[in-house]
């Protein structure tokens, strides 16, 4: 449910999901959906008081962003209640999902660029108009055979599968911890920092930032500026090697 270094790898070549080549043409043509920078602001930073701050510095960003909302207290509340009312996984996948939805309108209404987008469509529209598109996952990722329906999926995972999806993406996941420079991303998934599918649903060539507290106060400039605040996680995680 829902560091830098010299010695990161090259990349291979993104292949365009069947999706995209199902419509007879990838949206790579389109200015407006290259170099886009896919970010992750968690539901839990909706009691920080960092949370604001957050959302004016991403509204300054030059270069295309979608945002991927977490599901923070709606998210929580589905899992108290799973508890109690005894419903299974599979719903409150859907449930944890709604509430990534509830967050995202949330940050609608409390930013002045960002806009629901609920498709590839949607989002290539309000980028088009300037806008800051915020996913509302309901719609694609709950029909997307390949997600796990169970609490293995979290937000974080979601961001990693919207992202591989986007060819050129950039994933930007903020956190309310400071990750170290010289953190893999094994290291990130084995200390909890992101949730165990993670890897599996991230796209070898999606390059991953990470960006925590301290990086708040030049976030706003770095976006402005077209660039990412925080720093890349170096390295490659070893099930990524191990599946070329």
């Amino acid at each position: 449910m829902a560091a830098t270094g010299n010695n990161i790898p090259p990349r291979a070549p993104r292949r365009v999901p069947e999706s995209w080549e199902d419509r007879g043409a990838a949206p790579a043509a389109n200015r407006h959906m290259q170099d886009i920078l896919v970010i992750k602001l968690g539901g839990s930073s909706a009691a920080s008081p960092d949370f604001t701050r957050w959302i004016a510095a991403i509204e300054e960003a030059a270069r295309p962003v979608v945002i991927v909302p977490g599901g923070g207290p709606f998210a929580n509340a589905v899992r108290k209640y799973q508890t109690k009312m005894g419903y299974g996984d599979e719903a409150a996948h859907h449930m944890a999902i709604l509430a990534m939805v509830q967050f995202g309108l949330a940050l609608v209404s409390l930013g002045t660029r960002m806009v629901p987008a609920h498709s590839e469509a949607e989002m290539t529209a309000a980028l088009e108009a300037g806008k800051i598109p915020v996913w509302m996952a309901a719609q694609s990722a709950v029909a997307a055979p390949e997600i796990a329906r169970d609490w293995s999926v979290t937000s974080d995972s979601l961001s990693a599968w919207l992202a591989g999806r986007l060819p050129g993406a950039r994933l930007l996941l903020v956190k309310q911890i400071d990750v170290p420079e010289d953190s893999g991303l094994d290291a990130v998934v084995g200390a909890g920092i992101v949730d165990e599918s993670f890897l599996s649903m991230l796209h070898a060539d999606t390059p991953v930032h990470v960006a925590g507290p301290a990086d708040l106060a030049l976030a706003g400039l770095k976006l402005a500026e077209g660039g990412i605040p925080g720093h890349e996680i170096c390295g490659r995680p070893a099930m990524l090697d191990a599946a070329e």
